[in-house]
């Protein structure tokens, strides 16, 4: 669990740059977003995924990573709508959107620390396009909370699939990591 633990906060500094670059260029805009729109966005970059799986090539020259970075952004772009609610008031400085990110990774991260030790790392065994249909499933679980209003009879709520959408994000980054290192190591 040692190693997981590392490759994860590799993968989660590598979202975290990402994250504020973009803040860089375009700021809070995405402050404007209801979280519908934002599953909707996670919604398009997983079914981009699955797609290039399924082709086994793309037409837009970014690598597949990036994607599930995209996936892990704007899943805490998500959870942070929910938790200041959606607002056109896109003021937020650099400290705050760190901060909101900081937060929320380590709420992913313990989440993922828990179900990893339940679990047993089973994620590891599993194949990355298995990942793709699971975050996919996860984003049409959190559409449906949405057309019911946020309300469940016995699931959780919305929150908790964002975290498993960024969790399994993050797993598969570390798999692609992972084989690259493999590939690196044959030749």
């Amino acid at each position: 669990m040692q190693n997981t633990i590392k490759q994860y906060d590799a993968e989660i500094e590598k979202c975290k740059s990402i994250f504020l670059k973009k803040f860089q260029d375009y700021g809070a805009a995405w402050r404007i977003l209801r979280p519908s729109s934002l599953t909707d966005q996670l919604y398009i970059k997983a079914c981009r995924i699955r797609s290039i799986e399924e082709k086994g090539m793309r037409k837009v020259n970014e690598p597949i990573d990036l994607e599930y970075r995209a996936l892990v952004n704007y899943g805490i772009m998500a959870l942070i709508q929910l938790e200041l609610g959606e607002n056109d008031d896109m003021s937020m400085n650099k400290h705050d959107v760190e901060q909101n990110f900081d937060k929320h990774a380590a709420i992913a991260k313990e989440l993922m620390m828990n179900k990893n030790h339940d679990y047993g790392e089973a994620w590891r065994d599993m194949r990355i396009g298995s990942i793709t249909d699971l975050i996919l499933m996860k984003l049409l679980r959190a559409k449906k909370i949405e057309e019911n209003e946020g309300r469940t009879i016995i699931s959780e709520g919305i929150d908790a699939n964002y975290l498993d959408i960024m969790n399994y994000a993050l797993f598969a980054l570390i798999k692609i990591e992972e084989n690259k290192i493999v590939k690196t190591e044959k030749t």
